[in-house]
């Protein structure tokens, strides 16, 4: 990573295996795709209802060559699997992107649609 990786914490705890685990999460992100320009974390807990306890919110916010990648996953009770939710999509997501860089992915040629022309009597 050509940054260093920015982890943001708001309205919990920031503990040193939370944070040890999310550099791990961006560690593999880095395996799967190698030219990561720089990686965002924000991990919050929005909103305390009654019923529902504490829900943690996770955005992973990535930079590559040529294209921005943002990762939102809302709403669940185990602050470990939101973070493991949100790094699983974005890793599918820098997957089909170097996919795409590297040609594996075909490229329709942009065509006319519709019936061909009528031939002329």
């Amino acid at each position: 990573m050509q940054t260093e990786l920015q982890i943001t914490v708001r309205d919990m705890e920031h503990s040193a295996a939370l944070d040890e685990r999310i550099r791990d999460k961006a560690r593999k992100l880095e395996q799967v795709y190698p030219r990561v320009q720089s990686c965002r974390v924000v991990l919050e807990a929005p909103h305390r209802h009654k019923q529902q306890g504490k829900l943690f919110t996770v955005r992973v916010d990535l930079t590559v060559p040529g294209r921005a990648i943002v990762v939102n996953r809302d709403h669940h009770e185990d602050v470990y699997v939101a973070l493991r939710d949100a790094f699983n999509a974005a890793r599918r997501q820098l997957e089909a992107y170097g996919r795409i860089q590297r040609g594996d992915v075909k490229n329709h040629e942009s065509g006319t649609t519709g019936a061909p022309p009528a031939a002329a009597d």
